[in-house]
């Protein structure tokens, strides 16, 4: 249920501009040092995994400009409450976004002060960590989205279409990923090149990450019809390999991409994504020695951060943390990252509001201790 601008700023307002605005203690990624190798069990489960993201071999495009709001800004605080393990959003260019509720498989529609739900997509089995999971809307036609799920055997992208406040599956784009009660992967985005890209997670089998051929532990670069986008590295949909579960992407202004990943039992990370580079899993967990590998650009302990969602705003980077339950704050230019929103529980998923602010969305009716309106998503303004 989506709450009134007056409960907005009387009531979890106050709460985040306190988080937001006073200095939370800051937090610093450890110095790396683990070991060259981690081929052990499969570990804490939504715990570690980065992923970053780059643009095409030849060129570098730079994003596409976000839309001048013609609305007034979004008041800080809360735009929805009540949801039921929330897991991917994505904004329409009148203002509204779409959710995606993960186990019972449901994306809604919302705006400020309403909300309505478009329906049940067909084929997602939820289980464990698995159901529907990410959510992308088409730069070039935004009555045209996209949607991950887990399936009965795999996970799949499905184009959806929508018709008013209704939509119809026009079809499944790209199967074949692999699909377990864990390390599903699940983020969609589209990059500054209008390509679609696909966070996916190894299955909870290690092998997948290495082998070229699986779609598992990578991330895939596609057209609109789920094809390999040209100039992909190997001619395939893979864009980047060796990848534990990655949940998060996203782009600075100068086209560079990012990607958080879940670790397994010491180190997550934070990777700058060039095509063609293999990050190393299950060889190499956090930092490594080997240069066949490619090393994060920042690790956390899985205390810390257990990342999912990823968003850039002004020259930072914004890195929801479930295990470590708040929003990490990085500095592109230099300086250490500090942990902001400790007050909000485990974070899911951070994206821009293009009005200059962050939507944040909690991730408390699952592995956490709701309270009173959880789950939610949140606007914030850091």
């Amino acid at each position: 249920m989506a709450v009134s601008p007056t409960h907005l700023i009387a009531g979890t307002a106050a709460a985040l501009l306190l988080a937001g605005c006073s200095a939370p203690s800051p937090g610093t990624a450890p110095s790396p040092a683990p070991p060259a190798s981690t081929t052990g069990p499969a570990g804490p489960t939504e715990s570690p995994s980065p992923t970053p993201s780059p643009a095409p071999t030849t060129s570098t495009a730079a994003p596409s400009p976000t839309p001048t709001p013609t609305a007034p800004p979004l008041p800080v605080g809360d735009f929805e409450t009540d949801l039921d393990v929330p897991w991917g959003l994505a904004r329409l260019p009148d203002g509204s976004v779409l959710v995606t509720l993960r186990d019972q498989a449901r994306i809604s529609r919302v705006s400020l002060g309403e909300s309505s739900s478009l329906g049940q997509v067909p084929g997602v089995q939820p289980s464990g960590e698995g159901g529907l999971h990410g959510i992308a809307v088409d730069p070039q036609d935004p009555q045209v989205v996209f949607v991950h799920y887990r399936a009965a055997n795999d996970n799949r992208v499905a184009r959806l279409r929508l018709t008013g406040n209704r939509f119809t599956v026009e079809r499944v784009i790209v199967d074949g990923m692999p699909a377990a009660s864990i390390h599903n992967g699940g983020r969609l985005a589209f990059g500054p090149d209008g390509y679609l890209y696909i966070a996916t997670g190894d299955g909870n089998r290690t092998a997948n990450s290495q082998n070229p051929d699986s779609l598992g532990g990578k991330i895939l670069r596609v057209d609109r019809d789920g094809n390999p986008a040209p100039g992909n590295p190997f001619g395939t949909r893979v864009w980047t390999l060796g990848h534990r579960n990655v949940q998060g992407m996203a782009w600075d202004e100068q086209g560079t991409m990012y990607a958080s990943e879940f670790g397994q039992n010491t180190w997550d990370e934070l990777n700058k994504i060039e095509p063609g580079k293999n990050y190393g899993w299950p060889r190499v967990e956090g930092m490594g020695n080997d240069p066949a590998y490619t090393n994060p650009l920042r690790v956390w302990s899985t205390d810390e951060a257990s990342p999912s969602g990823l968003a850039y705003l002004n020259g930072s980077l914004y890195m929801a943390a479930l295990r470590g339950q708040g929003v990490w704050r990085i500095p592109l230019a230099g300086g250490e990252p500090e942990k902001l929103l400790t007050n909000l529980g485990r974070i899911r998923t951070v994206e821009p509001t293009g009005d200059g602010g962050l939507f944040v969305v909690t991730s408390n009716t699952f592995r956490g201790s709701p309270r009173s309106g959880d789950d939610r998503i949140i606007v914030w303004r850091p």
